[in-house]
């Protein structure tokens, strides 16, 4: 710190008295911001490079499909790797350090904190959907109609908890700028908020997929409440392979051919696959979060 204060008090010296002093100060401040410790390091760049990519793919999806999803969860895991990394900076450690009891810390560890929760949640939720996804397809092998009504309460019930964590996780917040306590925080606040953002991003779009793909058609036909933009959003959100699951060709199995059954079983197979990439996308955003916030631990403690 000693070098810094007499680097800033003697560069200005050394300029031409007979300039005006608004020049003196103009570069006196210059000489501050060069000795931020949070100024623009590789890491940073390459972080906010990925965070816009992740804001490119929400901006355009071609398709809501659940490679679309995966590629978004990808995305999101490299992001959380790159702040990891930056956590791991000696001037990140040294400002987070030097602010362990500001506002914007505390917040940041209940956002993660809370992130880890969510996700934590989701894969248990996922996990028991695809036993029983499983369970109806012996079903429907053997046209067994009484474990497809397990199977339709299953949907439904993880709809509603889809919905729950959606609320959850629009509940995080992002640190803002006047709750740091010095200029020399604002890059680092600001592109962690921007990882706040960008993980809210990508987990809404998964929680709202599935929980639009879920949903009861009963009570979306009878809901007078919903206006048709909102229901047009609802369907804009649903995850095509989802969808091609419906339950109508679930129904009623005695009745149907051997084509019919054969062409169902295809889909719920087409549908068991794409669950269980997101769940292991889903997974390595988990383990990425866990990993992130050890390392905002560790930042403040050693």
């Amino acid at each position: 710190m000693v070098g810094v204060f007499r680097r800033s008090l003697s560069f200005p010296n050394k300029i031409n008295t007979n300039r005006p002093s608004s020049a003196k100060t103009t570069i006196s401040h210059h000489v501050r911001s060069i000795s931020l410790p949070c100024r623009s390091h590789p890491l940073i760049s390459q972080l906010e490079d990925e965070i816009n990519k992740l804001n490119s793919w929400a901006s355009k999806p071609e398709a809501r499909t659940s490679s679309w999803l995966c590629d978004g969860l990808s995305s999101l895991k490299t992001v959380h790797d790159y702040l990891d990394d930056v956590l791991q900076l000696p001037q990140t450690q040294e400002t987070l350090r030097k602010h362990c009891h500001a506002l914007w810390v505390e917040k940041l560890l209940e956002d993660f904190l809370r992130f880890v929760d969510v996700y934590g949640i989701f894969q248990t939720s996922v996990l028991g959907l695809r036993e029983v996804h499983s369970a109806a397809q012996v079903a429907t092998r053997k046209r067994d109609e009484s474990k497809v009504v397990t199977y339709v309460k299953a949907r439904k019930q993880m709809a509603k908890e889809m919905g729950k964590l959606v609320s959850s996780i629009r509940c995080v917040g992002v640190p803002t700028i006047s709750d740091a306590v010095a200029v020399d925080e604002i890059e680092l606040v600001g592109v962690i908020g921007d990882v706040i953002e960008a993980t809210v991003l990508v987990s809404v779009a998964l929680f709202n997929g599935i929980s639009a793909s879920f949903a009861s058609r009963k009570s979306s036909r009878m809901g007078l409440g919903l206006s048709k933009k909102a229901k047009k959003v609802k369907v804009e959100e649903s995850i095509l392979e989802f969808q091609q699951v419906g339950l109508q060709s679930l129904w009623g199995l005695r009745k149907k051919s051997d084509e019919e059954v054969k062409m169902a079983l295809k889909k719920m197979q087409d549908f068991e696959r794409c669950i269980g990439d997101i769940e292991n996308g889903s997974g390595r955003v988990f383990r990425g979060l866990i990993s992130a916030r050890v390392s905002l631990l560790n930042a403040l403690t050693q």
